[in-house]
């Protein structure tokens, strides 16, 4: 077999049986699909493989799935299978990110060779990662979880001492701080690694469905019910169950539920059987959810049963001194995903993202990191400053500079005196002034002018 799994998603049954044969004979590990959840459920950073899809499907197509799969990790290859009308949208997903495509009817040696290179790349990504970790450099979960600050080590550290093991896990994040991120880490760090990952919107299933879609139904269980169905819990077993906002999960659901995360077995809708379930369960808050037991919404029991570890995602609030390394790695990341040239950030313009408040978190300082990879200017910042203080705003001013040109110059001393005009031990007297802790921005030991 040629190293790497192949995830291959064709609604049409027909072709799906074709091309992975093609595949199989040509000696590669295949998985089909015909629609694209189950692929994008077992999707993660460090997947060891590629993914082949239709673009023409129902429901999600093929360019919907590919930007869900470089949203967890862009440098998954995808490559696009497209019909002979289709050939200039791809052309325009390659721009944004398809690794190749293959127009119908394909020869079989053709698909194999693209199929074999994509591979090749992946196994390239995953090594240098490997080596870079190896080298001191940031590992994995550095490069998902970008942050020097005091919260993000912590958080990091209790990813990789949590990960490994089955514990339930509770995690609480304002909205777009990265919650999800968090939670496919510890599924990635764990033994459930390569099985499904089921992320689950509390708020948004539908609520004369949300039994049968938790945990499946018989034929005949409803109107409608025509023939048996897994439920979501049935699908991942083996892998990672994560409720997002699990607050919003009605209270009459929570008391069956609770026995699920209790008991650890699940028994469809018109059915007495009971099934055994082998999953994890990592649930997700906007806010501690003791308030919610507080005011009735939510069941104190379940919350005791989820809770066996509660972990904190910061706002970037709480990091600010993060904003601007995470600006320019998202900028980068933006870049690669819309074939850019290397987009530099001018000082100026970190100045101005570490004055903002980011009430959207990462996810909004990621859209302000694509219009700018895109060269669309940022649009004036819309906290008022004429409420401070001229001195307050000069001293705030002058650390945001420096900080800026830190975070610019990747830690380099030498550069950010003389960009600033200062001398050395200018430059090294305002940092102590305004508390910049040089460790944070990678500055080694023959930069600190300890010679």
């Amino acid at each position: 077999m040629n190293g790497g799994r192949i995830l291959l998603v064709d609604d049409e049954a027909d072709m799906l049986l074709s091309t992975s044969q093609t595949l199989d004979l040509a000696g590669f590990d295949v998985e089909s699909f015909t629609s694209v959840q189950p692929a994008l459920d077992l999707v993660s950073f460090g997947f060891r493989g590629i993914v082949i899809t239709d673009i023409r499907m129902p429901g999600m197509d093929g360019l919907s799935l590919m930007r869900r799969i470089h949203d967890i990790d862009p440098e998954i290859p995808v490559i696009l299978v497209t019909g002979h009308g289709d050939v200039q949208l791809a052309v325009r997903a390659m721009r944004e990110g398809a690794h190749d495509f293959v127009e119908k009817p394909f020869d079989g040696s053709q698909l194999a060779e693209i199929t074999a290179r994509a591979l090749a790349y992946r196994r390239v990504v995953l090594e240098n990662r490997v080596l870079r970790a190896a080298a001191g450099q940031v590992d994995d979960l550095e490069t998902r979880l970008v942050g020097r600050t005091n919260p993000m080590v912590d958080l990091r550290r209790r990813i990789r001492t949590i990960g490994p093991t089955d514990a339930d896990v509770l995690i609480i994040g304002e909205t777009g701080s990265g919650k999800e991120v968090v939670a496919r880490a510890l599924h990635d760090q764990s033994p459930r690694a390569n099985k499904s990952f089921i992320a689950i919107d509390c708020a948004a299933l539908p609520a004369n469905l949300i039994e049968s879609e938790l945990f499946g139904h018989e034929a005949g269980a409803f109107p409608g019910a025509l023939r048996p169905r897994f439920g979501k819990f049935e699908h991942a077993q083996g892998g990672t169950i994560l409720l997002d906002e699990i607050g919003s999960m009605p209270i009459d659901l929570q008391g069956k539920f609770l026995r699920v995360v209790q008991d650890r077995v699940i028994t469809r809708l018109g059915s007495h059987e009971i099934r055994p379930l082998d999953v994890r369960f990592i649930a997700t808050s906007r806010s501690p959810l003791e308030g919610e037991v507080a005011a009735g919404r939510f069941r104190a029991d379940l919350l005791y049963r989820l809770n066996v570890v509660t972990l904190t995602v910061p706002p970037l609030s709480a990091r600010r001194e993060d904003v601007q390394l995470l600006f320019i790695k998202l900028v980068q990341e933006a870049a690669s995903r819309h074939r850019r040239d290397p987009v530099p950030v001018p000082p100026q313009l970190l100045e101005e993202i570490a004055r903002r408040d980011w009430p959207g978190n990462v996810r909004e300082l990621r859209n302000a990191a694509d219009r700018h990879a895109l060269g669309i200017a940022l649009q004036p910042a819309d906290r008022p400053l004429a409420s401070q203080r001229l001195a307050d705003r000069v001293t705030g001013f002058e650390r945001e500079a420096i900080v800026a040109a830190l975070a610019a110059y990747g830690g380099r001393l030498k550069p950010v005196y003389e960009s600033l005009g200062l001398s050395r031990k200018t430059l090294y007297e305002k940092m102590q002034k305004h508390g910049i802790d040089k460790a944070q921005f990678g500055v080694h030991p023959e930069d600190s002018g300890e010679e």
